[in-house]
């Protein structure tokens, strides 16, 4: 008896371990949402730029959907063939070879099936990735409306965006789409038109399209349940948020370009610009803890 306790005594502290273990790789995000002291300290701390009419309409965060196309300034200015770049497709594999991405958004990419593959999920395959206007508009001609949207209104027009396949079965069902699901976020991915947000997206649940958006901005989606629509609304809302994921602060403003010309930036240290593709931009920077 006194044996039989001892082994369930083990047994507690493995279970202890591994939530532990769990909790210590899935940090939630600590979303804190500023006041206007806060929002005046920053700008304080901060230089002024100016800001193109052009930013508007490109960077990682920018919407699209039926009401806003993508504009030429859009597109991902480092568009590659991955079938020509090795490096960028290890571990998975292409349905053809003329797949193409944002080199940047590969290589995210690359990192996230690498850490698929340590969970033993290795069946990945990109079925469709950056698609030119030209493309697009045959493509639409083809398939018609039920089954492919006019061009500039596609998010694979822009190179951040990619269908990811399972050459085991079907990603309704494929251990791949239930990793993807619960992980992309954890590299800068969402999946764009998630099964509980049709009516906010005017698309149904396509559990292969993914779309790239970055750190800490996949994070916080994931937290609030935020499709891409409601995640740009509620920074429109907040004007300036904080957040803290894996050690890392981040500070995140919008900025309505309608009615200023002008953004406070970082006098030192990174951060990056996106506009929604609407009517404003988005300034993500980076502080150290």
């Amino acid at each position: 008896m006194k044996k039989w306790g001892i082994l369930i005594f083990v047994l507690v502290l493995i279970c202890i371990a591994v939530v532990n273990k769990e909790d210590f790789f899935q940090k939630d995000v600590d979303i804190i949402e500023n006041d206007q002291n806060e929002i005046d300290k920053k700008t304080a701390e901060s230089q002024k730029i100016e800001v193109t009419e052009e930013q508007l309409f490109k960077g990682d965060l920018i919407l699209v959907n039926n009401h806003y196309p993508v504009k030429r300034e859009g597109v991902k200015s480092d568009i590659v063939n991955v079938f020509r770049h090795k490096d960028l497709t290890k571990g998975y594999g292409l349905a053809d070879n003329n797949i193409k991405l944002s080199e940047e958004v590969a290589h995210e990419f690359s990192k996230m099936i690498n850490a698929a593959k340590q969970d033993g999920v290795d069946h990945f395959i990109i079925n469709s990735g950056f698609r030119g206007f030209d493309e697009q508009s045959s493509l639409f001609l083809e398939m018609g409306e039920d089954y492919a949207l006019p061009a500039g209104y596609s998010e694979h027009n822009l190179g951040l965006s990619l269908d990811v396949g399972s050459t085991e079965d079907d990603m309704y069902e494929a251990p791949e789409g239930e990793w993807i699901e619960k992980n992309a976020w954890k590299y800068g991915f969402i999946l764009r038109y998630p099964k509980d947000k049709t009516e906010v997206t005017g698309i149904q649940y396509e559990p292969w399209h993914i779309r790239y958006v970055g750190l800490p901005h996949s994070a916080i989606m994931e937290e609030k349940n935020f499709a891409l629509e409601e995640y740009l609304n509620y920074l429109k809302k907040e004007k300036s948020i904080s957040a803290e994921y894996e050690d890392r602060m981040y500070t995140i403003t919008y900025y309505p370009v309608t009615e200023i010309r002008t953004i406070d930036v970082p006098k030192n240290g990174d951060y990056k610009i996106s506009g929604n593709n609407m009517d404003g931009v988005i300034v993500t920077k980076l502080d150290n803890l």
